[in-house]
């Protein structure tokens, strides 16, 4: 049970727990559709997430009516300003996992995440502009308040249509290429991410994975473009996984979630690329992402709940 002590200290960072149960959802329900895989695991992690989702928002807002001081101060944080918008992007993802099985909840939830984001985009790229930040703050969770708005066209399509879509998923593609240059370039030249940040390396798989489903949404064509930004975020969870021995020594933090949803999001392209084109590379790299997804969200999930039984979690830093 959370005491009034851990509530204060509660990170919005957290949020990304239900970013990780509610990407799986979505990784399920695909799985269910096209690899002959049984429901119930997808409707236990959607309710599950939802669940979660409702439960931090309750904490959250406590924090926000007995301790505004510490809201305050994660807002003005130059990093974690930019997990704010992991809120918008839940509501976003849930839209997502309802679309299909439940329309009349996923509808009210994608209005209330497009804006939520769109409002977060605008809020956090002038905070940027208007403050002064050490090269050593930035790490690729920046990418979340910006390249964020590649995951609205996935339901927004059927809502708003493409030529609305189309202006998201420009914004999210060109801020992941800047981005990246200068996470590229922060990475090699100065001083290396610390610990607690190496876990969200795993981010960089996210904005190409989702750019290549949003993609194919509002075109609905699995052209040229399409496979390089499917290759890009194959090329990246490669590379990651030759970097294991670097995440398998890592210690715990609440950090360790930037796993997984990244690994949602490549596990859920790959099953795209299958329904199109029925290729058995694209069938088994979707059954192999999904184990190593699911093991990965079980293992930290596992964790989290040994160290919040510890009171490790919420804590002062």
């Amino acid at each position: 049970m959370i005491n009034i002590k851990q509530i204060q200290y509660f990170p919005v960072t957290l949020f990304a727990v239900v970013m990780g149960m509610s990407g799986l959802s979505i990784a399920y329900e695909k799985a269910y559709h096209l690899l002959e895989l049984p429901k119930f695991p997808f409707e236990i992690l959607l309710f599950s997430s939802v669940i979660l989702f409702f439960n931090h928002i309750i904490v959250y807002g406590i924090k926000a009516v007995k301790f505004p001081e510490e809201i305050k101060a994660e807002f003005m944080h130059p990093i974690r300003i930019n997990f704010f918008p992991a809120i918008s992007v839940s509501l976003l993802l849930l839209s997502i996992a309802f679309y299909s099985y439940f329309p009349v909840v996923s509808i009210p939830l994608w209005f209330l995440g497009t804006i939520l984001h769109t409002i977060f985009t605008f809020y956090i790229l002038s905070f940027w502009i208007r403050h002064n930040f050490e090269i050593s703050h930035f790490n690729p969770a920046w990418f979340i308040p910006i390249v964020g708005n590649i995951i609205i066209p996935i339901v927004g399509v059927d809502i708003l249509g493409s030529e609305v879509m189309i202006f998201y998923f420009t914004i999210g593609i060109f801020f992941w290429i800047v981005l990246f240059t200068i996470i590229l370039y922060r990475i090699i030249f100065h001083n290396a991410l610390v610990e607690k940040f190496l876990p969200t390396m795993f981010i960089l798989i996210a904005p190409p994975a989702v750019g290549f489903i949003s993609y194919i949404r509002i075109t609905l064509s699995f052209d040229f473009f399409a496979h390089i930004l499917l290759f890009i975020a194959l090329f990246f969870t490669l590379l990651l996984f030759f970097m294991g021995k670097s995440f398998l020594k890592i210690r715990y933090f609440v950090s360790w979630w930037a796993y997984t949803f990244p690994l949602d999001a490549i596990t859920i392209a790959s099953m795209v690329a299958y329904q199109i084109t029925g290729s058995l590379f694209y069938m088994t790299l979707s059954y192999t992402l999904l184990f190593i997804t699911t093991v990965v969200i079980l293992a930290v999930g596992v964790q989290t709940l040994i160290f919040t039984n510890k009171k490790e979690v919420c804590i002062k830093e």
